[in-house]
């Protein structure tokens, strides 16, 4: 409760920014009017918001009223460096009345000839967005009442902007996974092909991917991979991936464990951190054999007329992104008229319902030598209808097609 003098003038302040009113506008609308209005409450004469960069460990310039400068040359502090970068790293407010090269680094701010300068933390679930500050030209002792009105208009923009950079990760995350999954699977004759993606639990979009494309001399490359992790940073994992094991598939078209063994040694020494499960195979020209390597992911099921699905005993060799010298294995399988091959990712089978066999056991249950979309809806059904799965899940049927059909 506010007491004392001024206290009407005060809680009219707080609500000038905390107006429900605003809830309405967008992210970028919403910063403008809040700093116009702090600007005029506080009468100050610059207001600036700098979103944190944990990638940079900087903070960015974004929002400014009374001081766009700052935006148009895209300034950018450390974290810890100056008086904005003090703010950020003590996450604590700063009020400085003396502007010059001892007490910021943006050299912008004395040269606009600010005196005093205000700037408070933005933090959303204990995680730093950003700084809020405001400054004057004349001199001035900015009082606590200041500090407290700052710090409610830093709160609101921290939410505001956390819940701007989630939807604005899930959607760039969910378009870039579009635009590199197979937009239509080749009809081949001799081959056909199905295949199935579906977000984990809320829509969360992963780093799972699928892959069919054509190689030199009647060859078929076919990709089944999972990049530990979710969101963007996943998706943007999943798109190099994908471009660098197509370009070294071609230049080792038969080996698949070569293949792969290039891919190892790339993400290990460009992308250190990274990690992925990847199912790498090629057809042969003749459609009669596969030749598949593993690095970290579960083998695939067959299913040949007449007899019941099973689960391809073969190597698996460590993950990419882990060190492995030894040579990685190829395991040759054939593949007779009408069979069925089904590669998944591990989204697929694992529940907390269920063990990992439980689930293995019923996608050999639902794999049956049919035409490859009946099985793909079969497998999805099986596998998701009672237990919808929380991570994200591919799925690619390959059947051989006899040649009467």
């Amino acid at each position: 409760m506010v007491e004392g003098p001024g206290a009407e003038d005060q809680l009219q302040r707080i609500e000038s920014v905390t107006d429900s009113a605003l809830s309405h506008l967008d992210f970028e609308k919403l910063l403008q009017e809040l700093l116009e209005r702090v600007r005029e409450l506080l009468n100050a004469d610059t207001a600036t918001v700098l979103l944190y960069n944990a990638s940079s460990a900087e903070l960015v310039a974004t929002a400014a009223a009374g001081f766009e400068e700052e935006i148009r040359q895209g300034v950018r502090i450390p974290l810890g460096a100056g008086f904005a970068g003090q703010v950020a790293a003590q996450r604590k407010p700063v009020r400085i009345d003396q502007v010059d090269s001892s007490t910021v680094v943006n050299l912008l701010l004395w040269e606009k000839g600010l005196h005093a300068l205000l700037g408070v933390p933005m933090v959303a679930t204990g995680e730093l967005v950003g700084v809020v500050h405001v400054g004057t030209y004349a001199r001035r002792d900015f009082s606590d009442h200041d500090v407290q009105l700052l710090q409610l208009v830093a709160d609101r923009i921290a939410l505001a902007a956390q819940a701007q950079a989630s939807r604005t990760e899930r959607a760039t995350a969910a378009a870039l996974q579009r635009s590199l999954l197979p937009t239509r699977l080749p009809r081949l004759d001799g081959l056909e092909f199905a295949a199935r993606y579906v977000p984990g639990a809320d829509l969360r979009v992963g780093g799972d991917w699928y892959d069919v494309f054509p190689l030199p001399d009647g060859w078929w490359g076919i990709v089944m991979g999972d990049v530990v992790g979710h969101g963007l940073p996943a998706a943007v994992v999943m798109g190099r991936l994908r471009s660098a094991l197509r370009a070294y598939a071609l230049l080792k078209v038969d080996d698949p464990a070569d293949v792969l063994d290039k891919l190892n040694r790339k993400v290990s020494h460009f992308e250190p951190g990274a990690m992925a499960t990847v199912l790498y195979a090629v057809v042969e020209p003749s459609f009669e054999r596969i030749r598949v390597s593993l690095a970290g992911h579960p083998p695939p099921v067959m299913a040949v007329p007449g007899q019941p699905a099973k689960l391809l005993e073969m190597p698996a060799d460590p993950p990419i992104g882990v060190r492995f010298d030894a040579r990685r294995h190829t395991t040759e399988i054939d593949v007779p008229p009408d069979a069925v091959v089904c590669f998944y990712t591990d989204g697929l089978v694992e529940r907390r319902e269920w063990t990992l066999d439980t689930g293995l056991e019923k996608l050999c249950a639902a794999v049956e030598a049919r035409p490859a979309e009946m099985v793909s809806a079969a497998v999805m059904s099986a596998l998701t209808s009672a237990h919808p799965p929380e991570d994200d899940t591919a799925v690619l049927i390959m059947r051989r097609t006899s040649s009467t059909e």
